[in-house]
């Protein structure tokens, strides 16, 4: 298994932006699919994005298509979440979460090992 750290978040006013890293160590990082999830208070972990070992793939939530990014660096065992244009509803706790042989990975029952999570909290 991988051990998962996320980290990056912070306090944001909206429009403006925020990069999260999640940093894996244990074991090969590249065969993982990674993804992102959130979780805003009192509401269910909903998924962000998701990226195939390759980093050639990648597929997101509809609520963040053209606003995030995501992408790996499989050399530093990082993946990141690029988030711009930000909306205060992207208020959450932010984790990545990484499998073996899943795609897309849209649900978060799917995945074995997660990091901790990261307040993103955006003022409007």
């Amino acid at each position: 298994q991988v051990q998962l750290v996320d980290s990056g978040g912070g306090l944001v006013q909206a429009g403006g932006s925020l990069r999260l890293s999640c940093a894996a160590s244990g074991r090969a990082f590249s065969p993982y699919t990674m993804g992102w999830f959130r979780q805003a208070p009192g509401k269910e972990r909903e998924f962000v994005a998701t990226i195939k070992w390759s980093g050639a793939s990648t597929y997101y939530a509809d609520s963040v298509k053209g606003r995030f990014t995501i992408s790996r660096d499989n050399t530093k065992n990082t993946a990141y979440l690029q988030m711009n244009s930000l909306k205060p509803e992207d208020t959450a706790v932010y984790s990545c979460a990484a499998a073996l042989g899943l795609w897309p990975g849209i649900n978060h029952r799917e995945y074995a090992m997660w990091g901790k999570g990261t307040q993103v909290t955006v003022s409007s």
